[in-house]
This record gives structure tokens, C-alpha cells and sequence, in this order.
């Protein structure tokens, strides 16, 4: 990994890190009063109320170990610590994935959803995790670059 590829892995992972501490810290707030939902944003706890906190713990640890992870980034302790960030992104966004899918099959009155109520139900509002997803994905390019130094 060169110098510029370091440099950008740094500020982008600390970005993301104070991006996932922050929504730690409103799922927290979220948990203890009840939830919110802001825009397309949803802390509610709606569809499990009991994992919310948990939520917000895990994003508080994925907030602490990307920002751990920044100094001396191409280490690859340093890396390895933002590559478990990131898949507990993963864990937590795909556990909201499936709970969005198992929960669109089902009708309310019959066996199946209809079409229309099956699409509804991918419609925003969205967890915190849903938006981190895509962004952690970053940490693919940082694995495979360590790869090919390491021939």
C-alpha cells in the first residue's frame, strides 16, 4: 500500500468511524426514550425493540475501532482492527436485511403479500446500519491490497 492510499484510508475510516459513533450514540439516546425516526433515518426500534440498545452498543464499538485503526493504517494490526468494524457493519445490516425480507413475504390477511404491499415494505425509512453498509465495503480494496503485497 502506498503513501496516498494509506493517507486516504485514514481520513475516510476516521469519516466513517465519527459517522458510526454518532449514530451509536443517537441509537442510545433512541433506546432510552422511546426511539425516533428523522426523515429516511429510523432508531425507532419498530421492528425488534428489545435489539435496539444492542444496536447502539455495536455501533459504539464500530465508531471506537475505526477510529483506532486510523493511526499507522497500513500496519496490518491497525488494519485487521478496521476490517472487524466492518464486519460487524455487516452482521448487524445483514440481520436488518433479512428482517426486511422475512417480514415482506407474509400478507396480513392472507399467506402472501401482494405485490404492491411487498414492494412497500422495502421503502424507506432505513437503520443506521443500512447506511454504513455500503461505505464499509471500502475495506474489500484495503484486503485485497494487503494481498498483493504480501507476494
Amino acid at each position: 500500500m502506498n503513501e496516498m492510499e494509506e493517507k486516504f484510508g485514514q481520513i475516510y475510516f476516521t469519516i466513517l468511524g465519527a459517522v458510526a459513533l454518532a449514530f451509536g450514540a443517537a441509537e442510545l439516546i433512541a433506546s432510552a426514550g422511546g426511539g425516533f425516526t428523522w426523515g429516511i433515518l429510523d432508531s425507532s426500534g419498530a421492528t425488534d425493540p428489545l435489539f435496539l440498545p444492542w444496536r447502539a452498543i455495536i455501533l459504539l464499538s464500530v465508531g471506537f475501532f475505526y477510529l483506532s485503526s486510523v493511526k499507522d493504517f497500513a500496519e496490518v494490526h491497525q488494519l485487521a482492527k478496521a476490517v472487524m468494524a466492518s464486519i460487524m457493519i455487516w452482521i448487524v445490516a445483514g440481520m436488518a436485511i433479512w428482517t426486511r425480507i422475512a417480514s415482506s413475504i407474509p400478507g396480513e390477511e392472507t399467506w402472501f403479500n401482494s405485490l404492491e404491499g411487498f414492494l412497500a415494505s422495502y421503502a424507506p425509512p432505513y437503520c443506521p446500519e443500512m447506511f454504513l453498509l455500503p461505505f464499509s465495503l471500502v475495506i474489500v480494496y484495503y484486503i485485497m491490497k494487503e494481498k498483493e503485497a504480501e507476494k
